[in-house]
């Protein structure tokens, strides 16, 4: 029997449901996939090589496709992983071929205030420590291959600063003249680091490097990351990755790692990242892991190829979108869906009781605070008030053409009336709703909710693009704010502004997507503001542009590339087990 999650750690209890795991090998019996196709990390790990396998079922039809998104979420987050492993396991118990996407946790979280990103209770992704703990390898290639890129970049700086033309023309080299002040990347590292945000580097001598501003952003925020997440193939990999822009030229050239001559090198890092890996739920479906988290910093999406290798080996497949609709679900529409060709059946919107009562005027939860005790009390009136935020996201999957689903992630201390208010409102909005307590029971609890999604993925949908690519640019983050997040209009720094208009003049960049940096606390750029506000501007304050991911990245609010670490931060409580070799303390 499995332990109770009100008694237990999630740690505890996927420790425990790891003695009676499948084997990789036979999950991959399971799935169809053939011996040549998996590559083993261990007995429960493994990658699939994705090529062989969609090329064995190109002819084979898709399965239903469904993503799962969420309401704006307080600080503690509402379960949208534990929602995605609670629905592959309800879908499982109705006896459906299912398969689950999700993206593999970030260091910075999982040692930090949020966690890994497992799960949570009875409905969890594991083995957990492999999953929370580097995986096969993946993040730690992005981090080489970018930290290569930038270790080519500066080096040339050095070189062609201490070097005549002559004398670069003798070491093979062109100059590129770079401009010091308009390098556009930062190096990654895979932690909250405060500390490293702004350095200086290139302190000592002339064989040290050129002293210029530099800085540190976390790994998963990587162009590269992004590009895991998008691209089709190793081919279409390696032509994003020559794309990519580290700084512009003193004339105002954008200089790319092809320019660097670094691009294949940074590639032969990513080969084996690209094949996606296969864990499990708890109750044993198949779930690959795949590409990495943040929607309010990076496009948060897990990756392309795991999605299509889950519609071809089953019947249902349900991927994950970074945090709430108007960031993670936005992105997954009108950047991932666009890239990939594949347009999903149903999208699932997590809601909780708790995340309503702040949106409707409960104190704002502080993570490694205790919580308010008002959230462990019935108020009626704060749920219906929140339900605004709710409507909003509602209101934003039906604009994709969506049929959606409203998953009230029921926690044990919600009431009757709390979560018949939530349906009435959802309901009213034109959600299907359904009430699911998989944290608590497992594939058991989310019945229902498999229920509604099975429904929802046989009614037509008339899925449509926000904006088309030949949309200007100021003309789509107009429409992001107004349509999306609910903003009167758009307002721009100069040196945004003069990015914008210089970027809608170029043809290169003038057709990519848009990748939003935003706040996920808030609709708004404001994280304070909760609810579904109105009258407000949305505030651009610089754009960045990954060519090789393929979109730009306008910037709002105070939102950082490196979170930082708090006083309170998860490794105080990880340790190991010296006499088994065990880990514990994840959650």
């Amino acid at each position: 029997m499995a332990l109770d999650p009100k008694k237990h750690a999630d740690w505890e209890i996927a420790a425990d449901a790891e003695t009676n795991m499948k084997t990789v090998y036979q999950l991959a019996e399971e799935l169809g996939l053939e011996k040549d196709e998996l590559l083993p990390h261990g007995h429960h790990v493994a990658k699939v090589d994705f090529n062989k396998v969609l090329k064995r079922f190109e002819n084979k039809p898709d399965g239903k496709f469904i993503d799962v998104t969420a309401i704006t979420p307080t600080p503690l987050g509402e379960g949208k992983s534990t929602t995605t492993m609670g629905l592959v396991q309800g879908l499982g118990k109705r006896g459906k071929k299912v398969v689950g996407a999700i993206r593999q946790p970030s260091g910075g979280p999982t040692m930090n205030i949020k966690g890994s990103a497992a799960g949570g209770g009875l409905s969890q992704c594991i083995p957990l420590t492999p999953f929370s703990l580097g995986l096969t390898g993946d993040i730690n290639a992005i981090i080489n291959a970018h930290n290569l890129g930038m270790v080519a970049l500066t080096s040339r700086m050095q070189h062609e600063f201490n070097y005549n033309d002559e004398q670069l023309a003798k070491r093979n080299l062109k100059r590129l003249d770079i401009d010091p002040n308009r390098v556009e990347s930062k190096w990654i590292i895979d932690f909250c680091a405060q500390a490293l945000r702004d350095i200086i580097i290139g302190i000592g001598g002339k064989m040290d490097g050129f002293m210029m501003k530099s800085g540190f952003a976390i790994a998963v925020s990587s162009e590269i990351m992004a590009i895991l997440s998008v691209a089709k193939d190793l081919k279409d990999m390696r032509e994003r990755m020559g794309k990519i822009v580290l700084a512009y030229s003193k004339s105002g050239q954008p200089v790319t790692t092809a320019d660097l001559e670094v691009d294949g090198a940074m590639t032969a890092w990513m080969v084996e990242a690209l094949n996606p890996n296969l864990m499990q739920t708890i109750e044993g479906q198949p779930v690959f892991v795949h590409a990495g988290p943040f929607a309010n910093i990076a496009i948060g999406q897990s990756s392309i190829v795991a999605d299509r290798l889950g519609l071809k080996l089953g019947d249902y497949h349900v991927t994950e979108s970074g945090f709430g609709a108007d960031i993670g679900f936005e992105k997954f529409w009108n950047l991932k869906c666009r890239f990939s060709g594949n347009h999903p059946n149903a999208a699932v919107i997590v809601a909780t009781v708790r995340a309503l009562k702040c949106h409707g005027g409960a104190p704002v939860p502080v993570p490694g605070r205790p919580l308010d005790p008002c959230y462990k009390e019935e108020n009626v009136e704060w749920v219906e008030k929140g339900t605004v935020n709710l409507i909003h996201h509602i209101n934003t999957v039906k604009k994709a053409g969506i049929n959606p689903v409203v998953c009230i992630n029921k926690f044990y201390t919600d009431t009757d009336a709390e979560v018949k208010a939530i349906r009435k409102l959802a309901e009213q909005a034109g959600a299907r709703v359904a009430l699911s307590e998989h944290w608590e029971k497992g594939g058991e609890g989310a019945l229902e909710l498999a229920d509604a999604v099975i429904e929802a993925c046989e009614q037509p949908n008339d899925f449509k693009f926000l904006y088309e690519l030949e949309t200007p640019l100021r003309e789509r983050i107009e429409l992001l704010a107004k349509e999306v997040y609910g903003a009167d209009g758009v307002d721009y720094t100069p040196e945004a502004l003069t990015k914008a208009k210089a970027m809608e003049e170029d043809p290169d960049i003038s057709k990519l997507g848009t990748c939003m940096v935003k706040t996920h606390l808030s609709l708004t750029d404001d994280p304070k503001l909760k609810g579904a506000p109105k009258g407000w501007r949305l505030r651009i304050r610089d754009i960045l542009a990954f060519k090789g991911a393929g979109f730009v990245v306008p910037m709002s609010g105070d939102v950082k590339l490196m979170p930082g670490t708090s006083s309170d931060p998860a490794y105080r409580r990880i340790d190991v087990d010296v006499e088994t070799g065990k880990v514990k303390g994840l959650f």
